[in-house]
């Protein structure tokens, strides 16, 4: 019994401790662009990570889901608060009226809720359609452009469900939007 034991401790140890985590780097090795957050660079200049949420602030924006990680991707988690928390609701009532403070015209009802709450990573690179929408008026605003080009964009960026079936439906990828902000008001 105490041979079998000390036999399973081993072959575990090897496996989960040695075999998988040099399997894992290796993949990583091979696949560097995507063991690293996929960087996305333009004109030669590291923008961001596809993989990895970033913090915008500014009106000029569409912002990331909020992040209890503060963004940072060596930290990765969320706050493990459940819906009656006081904290979690202190912070979500927070994140409300900051919304509401820059969307004026909005009122509470119109938050989507991941424009409120963390993920579960606290580093998704999506909002939903809805949260991308909401701030559009205020991004138009901020970049004196017609509220039409703004949600073109948005819907030219929206990503649908893979094959339709798998995943969520109607997400946009915050970094490349922003991106294409960029592009459309350096044209003008």
């Amino acid at each position: 019994m105490i041979r079998q034991s000390i036999s399973i401790i081993l072959i575990t140890l090897v496996l989960f401790g040695l075999i998988y985590p040099i399997s894992i780097w290796g993949i990583g090795k091979i696949m560097p662009h995507s063991a690293n957050g996929k960087p996305i660079i333009l004109d030669g200049e590291l923008r961001g990570f596809e993989h990895i949420a970033q913090n915008f602030s500014s009106q000029h924006y569409f912002w990331s889901r909020p992040s209890d990680v503060d963004y940072d991707a060596s930290d990765t988690g969320g706050s493990n608060f459940g819906p009656t928390n006081e904290i979690f609701l202190s912070q979500v009532e927070e994140r409300i009226n900051y919304l509401l403070e820059n969307h004026p015209e909005k009122s509470k009802a119109d938050i989507p809720i991941d424009l409120v709450t963390a993920s579960g990573s606290g580093l998704d690179p999506y909002i939903s359609l809805d949260a991308a929408i909401f701030q559009a008026n205020r991004v138009a605003n901020a970049r004196n452009l017609e509220l039409s080009q703004v949600t073109e964009l948005i819907s030219e960026h929206n990503k649908g469900a893979l094959f339709g079936l798998f995943g969520p439906k109607d997400i946009v990828h915050v970094l490349k939007l922003n991106l294409a902000l960029d592009e459309l008001t350096n044209k003008d």
